[in-house]
């Protein structure tokens, strides 16, 4: 009897982590649903991605302790400022833990402005499963991730923006 209890209890903990494992969510790949979140930019309010359907996106992971990041925010700036009116919306993500006062202290610096959102706790970063900065991601009117930049880019470069303004067909 004490036997068949041994084996009873050696069954249910093999099979308890079968039972109790969630899937671990896929980061973020091209061709596939953008996952969804909600951030806060500089002044507190909340942004969610989904609620931005029909506008090309572009979600850019950034630093400021970062020089990539800092080298290609100049063209993100004349991306942003060249893409309005248009059906377009930029969130960088800053992932500083410093938060507000690193992001704000830096764009004060350089005298540049972006619609920067709030990670400082890598939330949202490991949904989408960077890696590094910067990291972008190109999501079209449905909200599917059409490509996957890994480091810095010319965001204000002409095939770059001919590149933003096709996916907005």
């Amino acid at each position: 009897m004490i036997r068949l209890v041994y084996i009873f209890l050696f069954c249910l903990i093999i099979s308890m982590p079968a039972c109790t494992t969630r899937e671990s969510p896929q980061p973020a790949k091209e061709g596939k649903l953008a996952p969804d979140f909600i951030l806060a930019d500089l002044s507190g309010l909340k942004t969610r991605l989904s609620d931005l359907k029909g506008k090309v996106v572009l979600v850019n992971f950034w630093a400021t302790w970062c020089p990539p990041c800092r080298e290609e925010i100049p063209s993100m700036a004349a991306l942003n400022r060249a893409m309005a009116g248009k059906p377009f919306r930029m969130m960088a993500i800053s992932i500083d833990q410093g938060g507000k006062d690193a992001v704000n202290d830096f764009f004060k610096k350089s005298g540049l402005t972006l619609p920067a959102l709030l990670d400082s706790d890598g939330r949202v970063a490991k949904l989408y499963g960077v890696t590094g900065v910067p990291e972008t991601f190109v999501i079209d009117r449905k909200g599917v991730i059409i490509k996957k930049f890994i480091g810095a880019l010319d965001w204000s470069a002409p095939e770059v923006v001919q590149f933003l303004t096709g996916s907005m067909k």
